[in-house]
């Protein structure tokens, strides 16, 4: 009940002709005090209690329906920020962690974008980088989806966004082949191409790539390399560690994924095939 309300009861409890109050005066005051805290208290309840019920969070994630859900909770399968929830009524925030039979789930379905990134694009979120990946893909869905691995401002090719923390840890744990047309700012000697092939020791580390090779047809400064890497400033110690300045670094295929029907500075959803190729690596 508002201030001014309070108010008029509290007028009209007065007898003018004795300036007494009226009898019973004083409980209705105490009954509106009383209505007051409720609903305040009322409110509070309902300001902690915002968010996604835990079953639609998890049938939102494309595990099972909002029933099945129901029976994963019963059963203590699943569990919200480390702790196992039996309540079915239960509701989680955006920021809660969620996990379904040990495994973090995502309350919106598995996502896969892919990018032919233009040159001078930086791979990050931050609006002080200038014009990002995260820029060009604004359009393409409403699921929080970022890029899995990094490409340099100046490299370009083949970029993945997901949602799927599953895909992310699993490739981000065995890397995933990645293919690169390089182009260096001079030729490369057929002795070097021999030690990268071999393995290179760079800062106490040693460095493998998959494979590596001359381009067909082209000046032997152009080579084809095969690495695991989810970065690629990996590439640029290579070269540099052998005397050699990287010109161009292009990611021609990611995965089981290539560049065909797919310009540069565009991105397309991937397909249910595509997602299945990437399930039996």
């Amino acid at each position: 009940m508002s201030k001014q309300s309070n108010k008029r009861v509290g007028k009209s409890s007065v007898n003018k002709d004795k300036g007494k109050p009226k009898r019973g005066a004083g409980k209705v005051s105490s009954a509106a005090t009383s209505k007051v805290a409720a609903t305040k208290k009322v409110a509070g309840k309902k300001n902690t209690e915002s968010g996604i019920r835990l079953n639609k969070y998890i049938a939102n994630s494309g595990i099972c329906s909002r029933r099945e859900a129901d029976l994963y909770i019963a059963t203590g399968q699943v569990s919200v920020n480390g702790k196992v929830i039996n309540e079915m009524g239960h509701k989680v925030q955006p920021t809660d962690e969620v996990k379904f039979d040990g495994r973090r789930i995502n309350p919106e379905p598995p996502t896969y974008v892919l990018l032919n990134k233009p040159k001078g694009v930086a791979t990050t979120s931050s609006e002080s980088k200038g014009l990002t990946v995260m820029d060009i893909i604004a359009n393409a869905t409403s699921a929080k989806i970022r890029p899995f691995g990094r490409l340099g401002r100046n490299a370009t090719g083949l970029l993945l966004f997901t949602n799927d923390e599953a895909f992310r840890q699993k490739f981000t744990k065995k890397g995933m082949d990645r293919l690169f047309h390089i182009e260096l700012s001079k030729n490369l000697k057929a002795e070097d191409l021999q030690k990268i092939k071999e393995g290179l020791k760079i800062d106490g580390k040693t460095v493998q790539v998959e494979e590596i090779s001359y381009v067909n047809n082209a000046p032997k400064r152009e080579v084809g390399l095969k690495i695991k890497h989810t970065g690629n400033s990996v590439i640029r110690s290579i070269f540099e560690h052998l005397g050699y300045d990287v010109v161009k670094v292009d990611c021609v295929i990611l995965g089981p994924l290539t560049k065909k029907d797919l310009p540069r500075g565009r991105y397309r959803h991937l397909t249910e095939n595509e997602v299945n190729m990437f399930s039996m690596i």
